[in-house]
């Protein structure tokens, strides 16, 4: 924590709460603590392992093509770190705070008059807010070819600008098929942001550095949320004699993500060697550092084994299924939260006045779990300690009477505690796989798996349960408890199959380490990669 200038009187109650109930798992899953060793400074520089020239990670070829410039002894990893955050932080951070924001204006327009001027009836409106995470879902297939073959700050600018053109068309809509259109579109290109960040993400931090990073950018989508509600108040006070306040909206917002996508695409490097702000014996102790996480940096090689291997990994797959289950909360929060507030009779834009404590909560629960991971790990604690406030939320929701205002609005906020579960889940995908194409395959599912969520979470707002939306609400309640039990279970798989390698293998020595840290190996394969949880 000292190394990220942050006390160590974080606050951790609430995790030290949760974990005094441990006893009540099997005992023998907490015989066996995973030691934390981080990296030493001053090392030397890793053997690096002979593989076919085409498999090479980029980091190895700069490493031999710089065998004879030794790392500064002087370079100091805390500075190298900060360095990195100001010059790539920034981007990632507006890249999520426009991602979320162009994708919940839907939301905000739904109080600015959008379903009576474009003519929507019945479940149109949910199935245009629908369509748009369909396309997020199709379009992250080729995602896993286009992240392999193209850097993913080029890929990610790339998108970011079209989306921009996107979210601005929208403003064009005269009707459900145009909207429809241009949604889908937002979607296809929005598809890239996850797996992007989280790629590029880990080419520069370590393990334990990856997670307050993770919760830096991933804190735009609380910011969203309040200037989204912030935003949607003053268009509505913006009167023009041919265009609606929603459309204005979503044309000045558009153009703002395309200049942002233009200064992602030139400004964050492709690669930690391409860096052309840190110097050579900069980017030596970089890779050195980073070569503790065993996942190599870049390599434009497609090994179709490595996603074989992927689809048949139950970690894998019991990440999925957390992300669709946490996903389908979001999925209402992010598409009806403005619509659930309206209907205690506010004006619309009090309406999207009242949606901005939402950001509140879940910029609060994402920085509480980013930084404790830091200092504590146990994502699988943490992950467990936000989907308590999502369940006491949607409990108020399901089953306080309409009439109580406070109560249900208490509700609508505590669920978006679950927000901070996402970047926990994405950050444990990139650390605990290994293999070039296993993290592209892994990065894609994950985000794809959001959509799932997302798909299904507007489907339970049907209009003949309106106006309290029951179902919906209820669904919020099963899904987060279902998620809390899941990394239970997943816990208990990392930490069994931690031990079996330490059985059959032994404890990780550093030379053993040092062998396979540039081998491009998957996490199956390399006997010397231990999970984290």
């Amino acid at each position: 924590m000292k190394e990220l200038g942050i006390p160590h009187s974080f606050p951790n109650f609430w995790f030290s709460s949760l974990c005094s109930f441990s006893k009540f798992l099997p005992v023998y899953i907490f015989l066996f603590p995973l030691p934390y060793c981080p990296a030493a400074m001053g090392q030397s520089q890793p053997e690096v392992v002979a593989q076919p020239a085409d498999e090479l990670d980029d980091a190895v070829i700069y490493l031999n093509g710089h065998a004879n410039v030794a790392p500064d002894s002087q370079v100091n990893l805390q500075a190298l770190r900060r360095k990195i955050d100001r010059r790539l932080i920034p981007y990632m951070f507006c890249c999520y705070v426009l991602q979320f924001l162009d994708k919940v204006m839907l939301n905000y327009a739904a109080v600015m008059g959008i379903k009576q001027n474009l003519g929507l009836v019945g479940n149109d409106f949910s199935n245009v807010a629908t369509w748009f995470f369909i396309a997020y879902l199709i379009a992250e297939i080729p995602n896993v070819y286009c992240l392999q073959k193209a850097p993913p700050a080029k890929w990610l600018g790339g998108n970011v600008f079209l989306w921009g053109v996107a979210a601005a068309a929208s403003a064009g809509a005269q009707g459900y098929r145009s909207l429809l259109v241009a949604r889908i579109f937002l979607g296809i290109f929005e598809a890239t942001v996850g797996p992007s960040l989280m790629l590029i993400s880990s080419q520069y931090y370590t393990r334990s550095e990856q997670a307050p990073r993770f919760t830096i950018w991933y804190m735009g989508l609380g910011v969203a949320q309040i200037i989204g509600g912030l935003i949607s108040f003053g268009f509505q006070h913006v009167n023009h004699a041919s265009l609606e306040g929603w459309r204005i909206m979503f044309l000045v917002l558009g153009l703002v993500t395309a200049v942002v996508g233009g200064l992602t695409f030139f400004f964050i490097p492709d690669t930690p060697m391409k860096a052309t702000w840190l110097s050579d014996s900069e980017k030596i102790a970089l890779l050195q550092h980073v070569s503790e996480n065993q996942t190599g940096v870049w390599s434009t090689s497609l090994n179709l084994k490595q996603i074989r291997e992927a689809v048949f990994d139950i970690q894998l797959w019991l990440l999925t299924v957390i992300t669709i289950l946490i996903s389908v909360s979001s999925g209402v929060v992010t598409t009806y939260s403005s619509t659930l507030i309206a209907g205690f009779g506010f004006s619309d834009p009090i309406s999207a006045l009242l949606n901005t404590p939402s950001g509140i909560v879940s910029i609060f629960f994402t920085l509480l779990v980013g930084f404790g991971i830091r200092r504590t790990s146990n994502r699988w604690a943490w992950n467990v300690l936000c989907t308590i406030p999502g369940i006491i939320g949607a409990a108020l929701l399901s089953f306080l009477p309409k009439s109580n205002k406070g109560g249900v609005l208490i509700g609508i906020y505590l669920v978006n505690a679950i927000v901070a579960t996402l970047p926990i889940l994405y950050q444990w995908t990139m650390a605990n796989c290994a293999g070039h194409t296993k993290r592209a395959f892994a990065s894609a599912l994950v985000a794809g798996s959001f959509s799932v969520g997302n798909i299904i979470g507007p489907q339970t707002f049907q209009s003949h349960d309106a106006p309290e939306y029951k179902p919906a609400k209820i669904s919020v309640l099963v899904t987060q408890a279902a998620a809390a039990v899941l990394s239970v279970v997943l816990f208990v798989y990392y930490r069994r199959q931690n031990r079996h390698r330490d059985l059959s293998k032994g404890h990780v020595d550093e030379h053993s380490a040092d062998e396979t840290k540039w081998a491009g190996l998957t996490d199956k394969e390399n006997s010397s990669f231990r999970y984290v949880y």
